[in-house]
């Protein structure tokens, strides 16, 4: 039955398992007596919900605390063994795949190497397929018992009731790849497990906003600093959690040419592929025959010296010129947005650093407008190379809330909507 808002019973039910679910999983451990004002239900309600999720095994008892005079409160918390979720990050320099309990706890990972400028379609879909399968049997899992599989992914992705989650990689060379049909196609996975996949960026900002250094704002930017770079925006004003192409944001008329085929993007200076063509092309020598991340620790210890030695100039040169287009990047952001903190991720921030930082800073200050400039932050983010894949695993469990702790059922066209839902309205104050 429906009621004047067209709100129904089973509805209401689902609402309220929802909200004790979250209040308990980010606040808690909380007794019932705690769950009422936090969760905004009587006490009688609370009780029923509490056990409902108790009885389903989602809930349980973490000890007790004392009351004012009268008998000791049972504290109560979300099971971590109650479901488990998988993490995908096709990133640029491996596939990175992470099976997680519900407290977002690692239980096993499988990390797959990638060739340099190497996506091809069947190859990560491999990469993806084998290690699931991996994860689960390393940590003796059923398929059946998972909650679904995130995966974050370069570029735009779009769903369509045809084909499931497509994805736009004009840089990596993908155009129009139907990833979630190609995943699904030969897995051993049930078709009760789903697959949410959206932008690289997007999860690492999730991942942030939810548990690292952008939790409790309203208004931040994270960044992901890789071989290129991309963002998540999080306004009230634009929609929750949004991957934005600021990558391929126009720095300088018909300068160089970026790996998506324009001339001029920010990402064909500020990201770390670019940065060393260019150290390359000043006269650098990154050594031969390895990857990205090892090149870029090359030429932070001969841009900074261990010890104090002397450093390359060039080296030095190029990473202050880099410095300068983030920077005014993010002035771009600061003045579209007025973001209340920027937090920079991905394998190459987080290896820059606090060396790079300052310089960032100092440039996004002196290109952006002053008013918004003087009341942001910009900061490394907090969760290290990990954060795109615990993003990506945050996409089922925002799902599996927003179900009231109900699974997926096997065609679940509302699948979208609603773990996009959740993260809208469950982003950590």
């Amino acid at each position: 039955m429906a009621g004047r808002n067209g709100r129904t019973v089973r509805d209401l039910r689902r609402g309220n398992r929802t909200a004790v679910l979250q209040r308990l999983y980010f606040d808690g451990p909380l007794s019932r007596f705690e769950l009422g004002p936090a969760t905004g239900l009587s006490s009688g309600s609370v009780s029923n919900v509490v056990a409902d999720l108790v009885a389903d095994g989602l809930v349980e008892e973490a000890g007790s605390v004392d009351s004012d005079g009268g008998r000791p409160r049972t504290l109560l918390r979300v099971a971590p063994h109650s479901g488990h979720m998988i993490g995908v990050d096709v990133g640029e320099t491996r596939v990175r795949v992470e099976l997680f309990d519900l407290a977002l706890t690692e239980l096993a990972r499988v990390e797959r190497p990638l060739a340099p400028q190497r996506y091809d379609v069947d190859v990560i879909v491999g990469h993806v397929r084998d290690g699931v399968a991996e994860v689960l049997a390393a940590a003796g899992t059923e398929p059946a018992l998972l909650l679904g599989v995130g995966v974050g992914v370069p570029g735009i992705v779009e769903r369509t009731a045809e084909r499931g989650a497509v994805v736009h990689g004009q840089t990596i060379g993908w155009d129009a790849v139907p990833l979630e049909a190609l995943l699904r196609s030969g897995s051993q996975l049930p078709d009760t497990v789903p697959y949410f996949i959206d932008n690289g960026a997007k999860t690492l900002g999730q991942a942030e906003m939810w548990f690292g250094a952008g939790r409790g704002a309203r208004n931040a930017v994270v960044v992901l600093f890789g071989s290129g770079v991309g963002a998540c925006l999080v306004t009230p004003e634009v929609e929750h959690g949004r991957a934005v192409e600021w990558g391929h944001l126009t720095v300088r008329v018909r300068g160089r040419r970026c790996r998506c085929g324009a001339l001029g993007c920010l990402e064909a200076y500020a990201g770390a592929e670019s940065l060393l063509s260019r150290w390359r092309e000043e006269g650098g020598r990154p050594p031969e025959g390895t990857d990205e991340e090892t090149a870029l620790t090359a030429m932070l210890a001969a841009a900074y010296p261990p010890g104090g030695g002397t450093a390359d100039p060039v080296a030095l040169a190029v990473l202050e010129e880099t410095a300068e287009y983030l920077g005014a990047g993010l002035s771009d952001l600061i003045n579209l947005f007025q973001p209340e903190r920027i937090l920079i991720g991905g394998w190459a921030g987080l290896q820059l650093g606090s060396r790079f930082l300052p310089a960032v800073r100092r440039y996004a200050t002196m290109y952006a407008l002053r008013h918004p400039a003087e009341k942001v932050t910009v900061d490394l983010g907090r969760l290290g190379p990990d954060a795109v894949t615990v993003g990506a695993a945050i996409l089922p469990l925002a799902d599996f809330f927003n179900r009231g702790g109900h699974r997926a059922p096997p065609a679940a066209e509302d699948r979208l909507p609603a773990w996009r839902a959740a993260l809208e309205d469950r982003a950590p104050r």
